[in-house]
């Protein structure tokens, strides 16, 4: 049995449909269907069933899934096993939508750079989501935001980066205080059902700012670019560059302490990689000091 086909199986289990599937895979739809239409015959049972434009698993299928799950993950670590030393072998890895297009980059850059045997899937995704993945063993480390509970004593965590809270406001409110913003622009509100948006939420109440909402939403970039859109202002992170280019806004600090939005590598310590974990770490931190001198330097 293809190991191929399994993985096909388990894209479209978890995408929903054989497009999906097949652009995460880097093949064509049609191969997926045809993999996996090898694979049922191998299994002797349907493993997938369409239903207009998207499929969805079969009963068989749903019982086979976690099994193939397993299979794949155990052949993954034969790679680690083999090649007994922390340079070689795959990382699987999560990370937040901003760590991705933030942190992420430089990091894997260097990584690369410097253990060229080391592959590196990464998987993004919600940091809650990304901490049971890890927890179930199916990642390895993943970049997210620290959780507001304790961690399993399965699980590590360490800091890499602290986001303190800023009003973003248009270019031409630079001058203005960040509380009278808040209290009579419009806000943009950062998602308060997620655990960064729960911060702003905090300031605001400890700060007695009833705010005069107009949207909510938990994407960073997107906020950015409403608030250079006159839409309003809004309370966040000062999240990891790059932000969105060619927009006129301004970060204003707060005149009262708050808590800031704290990133961080969480990691198994279950997992048979732990050696690649703890050398993803070592540069990451390594990346973020060389970011922080360059910023201390620049101000």
């Amino acid at each position: 049995m293809e190991t191929q086909f399994l993985k096909s199986f388990v894209a479209v289990a978890d995408h929903g449909s054989m497009a999906a599937a097949a652009r995460l895979l880097n093949i064509t739809p049609a191969a997926v269907a045809q993999q996996i239409r090898t694979l049922e015959r191998e299994i002797g049972a349907p493993l997938i069933a369409r239903a207009g434009r998207s499929v969805h698993v079969t009963e068989p299928g749903a019982r086979i899934l976690e099994r193939a799950r397993e299979l794949l993950r155990g052949v993954a670590d034969l790679r680690s096993v083999a090649n007994d030393d922390n340079t070689a072998g795959e990382l699987r890895l999560g990370a937040g939508t901003n760590q991705l297009t933030g942190i992420l980059p430089d990091v894997l850059a260097r990584l690369v750079d410097l253990y060229p045997r080391i592959q590196v899937y990464v998987q993004p995704g919600f940091s809650p989501d990304l901490y049971r993945a890890v927890e179930r063993g199916e990642l390895d480390a993943a970049v997210v935001l620290e959780a507001p509970f304790e961690l399993p004593k399965t699980c590590g965590w360490e800091l890499l980066r602290e986001e303190p809270l800023v009003v973003l406001a248009p270019r031409a409110m630079a001058g203005r205080d960040p509380h009278e913003l808040l209290a009579s622009e419009p806000l943009i509100r950062y998602d308060r059902t997620q655990w960064g948006g729960r911060l702003a939420e905090q300031y605001l109440q400890r700060a007695g700012i009833v705010p005069n909402e107009r949207f909510e939403l938990n994407a960073l970039n997107a906020i950015a670019v409403m608030v250079d859109r006159g839409l309003g202002v809004s309370l966040v992170p000062d999240w990891a560059r790059p932000w969105p280019e060619g927009l006129e806004l301004v970060s204003l600090p707060l005149p009262l302490p708050s808590e800031p939005r704290r990133i961080g590598v969480v990691w198994s310590r279950a997992t048979i990689r732990s050696r690649l974990v703890a050398v993803f770490l070592r540069e990451a931190k390594a990346v973020l000091a060389v970011s922080a001198q360059a910023t201390k330097a620049s101000s």
